[in-house]
């Protein structure tokens, strides 16, 4: 047994306990995959993180991300959480006011900014139309009819996401999706508030967890990141917008996008440790 620092952290919200919260192992060097994966379904939050030595001289540290029944390449708010527990334990990044991760999908670049902390969206690695076999399951799981459908893309960072537009805010709020799946799905959702709104674009993340059950992830940098690259490119959106998700599970996130001119997409949020300590593994 090994006594290792562990940090809860909250994600994409200034409260404390209304974001989305990812459990980190500051100490996760010596640590098998098994291990890790069940320490994540110990915890039963959506992700659990561990960091390690880089590999890459480039690199600040190393990450490895996993849910309850898979280790993934990259994932945001884990992104987010884990850089500031790493900070927050006496990290100090090679470049000043950047940080450089390592983890599946490559390094990704962290900065500070007046919204909190935010990661560059790494590139996709699958950006193409949503054939209408899969659009017609995804309508399905949702309980939706294809007249509230305006577009769907697949924009996969990681994770697996297909991401439907919908005609408004009020739909994304309003879906009651099917309680279980017998196939994997991982499916976001986007639609435009009324112009004059505190937020531009309200989002929800459907996920089948290990047992089939389709879940709501509170709020997802992941997702954001990929909704935020084909708004921008397809010119729905420009420049800047905040978005908000987990209205319908009790959470408030808010997530600021950016689109600097050269082409970077940037996804940012507050950070705030609510339990540190340390766990014996």
């Amino acid at each position: 047994m090994t006594r290792r620092r562990f940090h809860t952290v909250n994600v994409f919200s200034q409260g404390r306990l209304d974001g989305n919260p990812v459990a980190v192992i500051v100490d996760g060097d010596g640590m098998t995959t098994e291990e890790m994966q069940q320490f994540t379904r110990w915890t039963n939050l959506s992700e659990a993180t561990f960091l390690l030595t880089p590999t890459d001289p480039a690199a600040d540290y190393r990450v490895r991300i996993f849910t309850l029944d898979r280790e993934m390449p990259f994932a945001g708010h884990p992104t987010l959480g884990s850089c500031h527990a790493w900070l927050e334990s006496g990290g100090v990044p090679r470049t000043p006011g950047l940080v450089h991760q390592e983890c599946g999908a490559g390094l990704v670049a962290i900065r500070r900014t007046d919204e909190g902390l935010a990661f560059a969206a790494p590139p996709l690695i699958r950006d193409e139309p949503v054939q209408p076999a899969d659009l017609d399951r995804f309508a399905t799981a949702l309980r939706i009819g294809p007249d509230r459908i305006v577009d769907s893309r697949w924009a996969d960072n990681g994770p697996g996401w297909a991401v439907l537009l919908l005609d408004s805010a009020q739909t994304v709020l309003d879906l009651e999706p099917v309680p279980t799946s017998a196939t994997r799905l991982d499916i976001g959702v986007v639609g435009p508030h009324p112009a004059g709104s505190d937020s531009s674009w309200e989002l929800r993340a459907f996920y089948t967890d290990h047992l089939g059950i389709l879940r709501e992830d509170p709020v997802t940098g992941s997702l954001n990141a990929a909704v935020a690259h084909w708004l921008f490119t397809t010119g729905r959106a420009a420049g800047a917008y905040l978005a908000t998700q987990g209205k319908r599970v009790q959470r408030n996130g808010r997530i600021h996008l950016r689109h600097d001119d050269d082409g970077t997409v940037w996804v940012g949020g507050h950070t705030q440790s609510v339990l540190i300590g340390h766990a014996d593994l």
